[in-house]
């Protein structure tokens, strides 16, 4: 079964997430066949960029917790993403949502389009873990108050603030718009303009990615959140709800 659909339009391939059942939850065998699309793109001289976007109601739930990828193959994605040689846009479609491990693909995308309605949450705290492996993507855009916020709170947001804590660019109504700007540039130009927009995540992932993968097998091998998923899957409220 395909996971990731692929269209191509006037040098713009589209990579759309095809688990819509599974909410798009990023499980072992999506992001491999994410990671060999994205290989497939970086490779192609006639791809000028990339849409990353997803069928169904939800970009992606965030970690698959029945099939999870490991945390080194994720941490492997988010960094093909940014050190892509050609520009990814992130489209979250109108009224749709992301969660938790999908806010980091976000985080490494290039440029991110969202629709009205769309929404955004961090909830790891409420399954007893943390947002470990997408700091690597997250802490380097994200407004440092707005960041602490939802990473401790797991609140839901909106669009307008997402805008404002330096998660999403602007609305999906300059997609269009966009994509014609992205087909006027070079492709070198745009290579190498990408290399200086993302210079300061990528040295996140020298310094910090041992340290994060680490902490998240830890904190994900932990009684907490043990407890934390199995109430998620288990529809109830985990032992620590006060």
């Amino acid at each position: 079964m395909t996971l990731v659909n692929v269209s191509e339009e006037r040098g713009i391939t589209t990579l759309a997430l095809d688990s819509p059942a599974a909410r798009n939850a990023l499980s072992a065998p999506l992001v491999t066949e994410l990671a060999d699309a994205l290989t497939a793109c970086g490779k192609d001289p006639a791809v000028r960029a990339v849409v990353l976007t997803h069928t169904g109601s939800t970009f992606s739930a965030g970690a698959d917790l029945k099939a999870p990828p490991s945390p080194y193959a994720f941490v492997d994605l988010l960094r093909q993403i940014v050190e892509l040689p050609k520009p990814v846009v992130a489209h979250v479609t109108a009224g749709s949502h992301t969660r938790a491990g999908g806010l980091g693909l976000l985080g490494a995308a290039d440029i991110v389009l969202a629709g009205e309605g769309a929404d955004f949450a961090l909830t790891e705290v409420r399954i007893g873990v943390a947002p470990a492996v997408i700091s690597l993507t997250l802490l380097p855009r994200l407004e440092p108050r707005a960041a602490a916020r939802h990473y401790l709170t797991g609140e839901r947001f909106g669009v307008p603030e997402a805008i404002a804590m330096g998660l999403v660019t602007a609305g999906d109504g300059e997609l269009p718009g966009i994509l014609d700007s992205l087909r006027a540039g070079s492709p070198q130009g745009l290579r190498e303009a990408k290399r200086l927009v993302t210079a300061r995540v990528l040295e996140t992932f020298e310094r910090d990615a041992e340290d994060l993968v680490q902490r998240s097998a830890t904190l994900f091998a932990s009684a907490e959140a043990r407890e934390g998923m199995t109430a998620f899957l288990e529809r109830r409220d985990p032992a620590w709800r006060l």
